[in-house]
């Protein structure tokens, strides 16, 4: 099977990249090799390379900068997703946009069911709403909902903590925003599973749930740190651009119904992403 990724430097890119190289035909674009705000070079490298798969990973994913170019938002993460469904329809391509946990505002207190109706707060939200609605009605493709990405490729939270640790500071975190951390290498391998599934919205997250502030404290503790540094502290006065849902947990009925496990609980996850680090 011919597989295109986009975004193929990105985090989950690269992991893919991996994941799939060894069953498939793997083209994973950077931006340098496949830009998808220009329709006539989306069009032209997909039907050159007439992929039977599309795993849309290409995003603006700068929440707060979406919030001040909004522009640049709108024409990533929507209309170059419009370009790719298009593109994907005219090979007859199975797409898969990876899509976010912000498309909803945050005011459920329980989990998000995959049918609810998104009800983005930021610009980034709203734009990649736009993008899953290009991706469902242009080639009746499948939108991916994840949150809280961190694996061993490129910059994540994870990452971040582990290097503020170094610095012996005090360290403060959000502690009112509840959602769940998702380990890149997990999600890769549940998408390895939709390719084969029929086309619809699936959220993908790994299992439980935690606070930023929690998560920080759980990393800190597996790695055997000072988790005194970590002071918690309220949205507000973290004083972000961008509007943040203050809880976005995923419900995982759609996976179950297809057949797939849902993902492992993410302090298991976590731990597994702690060793590997170590042996890098």
């Amino acid at each position: 099977m011919i597989v295109l990724i986009t975004g193929g430097e990105g985090q989950l890119g690269r992991e893919l990249a991996k994941k799939l190289a060894n069953h498939h035909q793997v083209y994973s674009l950077g931006k340098a090799e496949l830009d998808i705000t220009k329709k006539e070079e989306v069009e032209n490298v997909v039907t050159s390379l007439n992929p039977e798969v599309i795993i849309h990973t290409a995003a603006y994913t700068s929440v707060d900068h979406c919030e001040t170019d909004i522009k640049k938002a709108m024409i990533v993460n929507g209309i170059g997703t419009s370009y790719i469904a298009l593109a994907a329809r005219k090979v007859d391509a199975n797409l898969i946009y990876i899509s976010t946990d912000y498309v909803f505002d945050g005011l459920s207190r329980v989990e998000y069911k995959e049918e609810q109706n998104p009800n983005p707060l930021s610009i980034y939200g709203l734009s990649k709403w736009i993008g899953e609605q290009f991706t469902i009605n242009i080639c009746n493709g499948t939108v991916i909902r994840t949150s809280w990405l961190y694996g061993h490729d490129g910059k994540n939270f994870v990452k971040t903590m582990l290097s503020l640790a170094n610095q012996k500071k005090e360290i403060q975190v959000v502690n009112d925003q509840i959602g769940s951390p998702t380990y890149v290498p997990d999600l890769a391998d549940t998408i390895k599973q939709l390719i084969y599934k029929k086309s619809g919205i699936y959220h993908v997250s790994n299992s439980g749930f935690c606070s930023w502030y929690d998560f920080a404290q759980a990393i800190f503790m597996e790695n055997g740190l000072n988790q005194g540094l970590i002071k918690p502290i309220s949205t507000n006065d973290y004083g972000a651009l961008a509007p943040r849902p203050h809880y976005s947990v995923l419900g995982h009925k759609a996976l179950i119904n297809a057949g797939i496990s849902p993902l492992r609980h993410w302090r298991e996850a976590l731990k597994e992403f702690i060793r590997e680090e170590n042996f890098r």
